[in-house]
């Protein structure tokens, strides 16, 4: 095992007093091809180029000697400085910190970023990366080759978000660059580089907070909120216990796209944007789609509104985790499970109509669940019933795919 290992973050700024003396005691640098160009790398000193992060890992771990890795930005953010303290390696290192890429490129930008979320980029984690950049209003993404700005503009077509490429932070060749989401695609980006993702409906609030990222009190307190908190009476099928039911079956989370099919008031798709998930809102009455878009905008979650009838309108959209059938029976569900998401809910208004859907989830593979729910409002002056509501939830989840 190396005797010493140092991580050396370099931002392009020169190396401080300690990262200097550290590089002179080295035996063994690693780094990318423009760190071990650097001309206080030790000229006798083993040089391994950073390809497969885990491979350099175990090179340094086998070294007998001192240990440096250079690396950019700060390496204990989202960086080498995990991998190489993990218990495959035991490492135990000092680092020799730089300003992160995601500072220096709001930096650039001259914006705040304690209100942003920060997400990495990359084959596996590409399309919850477009997620979260669906959901919030200021993103910061660590990208890779294959999942950069190009990838990213793709896959949020029908959302309109501003880019603030960075490229080569840092380095003579860095370059930034404003444009529009729909047109990153043309264009051919260099590696490495920062995107800030910006835009939505809903500006970030003024005057900071007490938490980075995403203020968790926005909004009011609780789910379920009743009709009144959605501009009045709300459609069959969304009363509030229902929701909460379906919400808890579903599960939407950071990184997740819901589809809400039949939106009407709203309120289903607003509370599914409040746990942080992206939203698609589909609905085929112009007037629900307004009124979607107002409930949206008055507790300040971002979704996509598509105007529309299912199941046609669904063949165009994006992928989804979960998915909330709110209207069309048993055609839009099986519709719907065509496309696999992990998690399908839906209602219905009589035993037959269930067994249908229930019967059409099962043939897709589904693990189906049903419960009769029943919720009687009462008014408290006198015990007296004022409303009642009953409805078949139904729940599909797929047993070969993550919870």
């Amino acid at each position: 095992m190396a005797d010493r290992v140092t991580v050396i973050g370099w931002d392009g700024s020169p190396l401080s007093v300690a990262a200097r003396s550290a590089l002179g005691a080295a035996t063994l640098v690693a780094g990318a091809a423009h760190h071990l160009e650097l001309p206080e790398v030790p000229a006798g000193a083993e040089r391994v180029r950073l390809g497969s992060v885990g491979l350099a890992a175990r090179r340094i771990a086998g070294h007998r000697g001192t240990a440096v890795v250079l690396a950019d930005g700060d390496p204990g953010f989202f960086g080498i400085v995990r991998t190489l303290r993990s218990p495959e390696f035991g490492l135990e290192v000092e680092v020799v910190p730089a300003v992160s890429a995601v500072a220096a490129a709001f930096a650039r930008a001259g914006m705040p970023w304690d209100d942003a979320q920060v997400v990495v980029a990359h084959s596996r984690t590409l399309r919850r990366a477009v997620n979260v950049c669906r959901a919030h209003t200021k993103v910061a993404v660590l990208t890779s080759p294959g999942a950069g700005p190009a990838e990213l503009g793709l896959l949020l077509e029908g959302v309109h978000r501003t880019f603030v490429i960075c490229e080569e932070l840092g380095t003579a060749r860095e370059q930034v660059t404003i444009l529009t989401s729909d047109k990153a695609a043309d264009h051919t980006w260099r590696d490495p580089n920062v995107v800030i993702v910006i835009g939505g409906f809903v500006a970030a609030a003024e005057g900071g907070g007490w938490i980075a990222g995403r203020e968790p009190a926005a909004g009011p307190r609780g789910w379920a909120l009743p009709a009144g908190a959605y501009g009045g009476a709300l459609r069959e099928g969304e009363s509030d216990l229902l929701r909460a039911a379906q919400l808890a079956r579903l599960g939407p989370r950071v990184g997740d796209l819901v589809w809400d099919i039949g939106s009407a008031s709203g309120a289903f798709a607003v509370e599914a944007a409040r746990t942080g998930a992206a939203v698609i809102a589909v609905d085929r009455s112009p007037g629900s789609c307004a009124r979607t878009e107002h409930s949206a905008r008055r507790y300040g979650v971002q979704m996509q509104i598509v105007h529309g009838s299912a199941p046609h309108v669904l063949e165009d959209l994006p992928e989804p985790d979960v998915v909330r059938v709110g209207g069309g029976g048993a055609e839009v569900v099986s519709a719907v499970a065509d496309r696999r998401p992990q998690r399908i809910v839906a209602h219905a208004s009589t035993r037959d109509a269930a067994e249908l859907i229930g019967r059409d989830l099962t043939e897709h593979g589904y693990d189906v669940e049903c419960a009769l729910i029943q919720s009687v409002e009462l008014d408290t002056r006198g015990w007296t019933e004022k409303e009642r509501s009953v409805a078949f939830l139904l729940s599909g989840r797929l047993p070969d795919r993550a919870p």
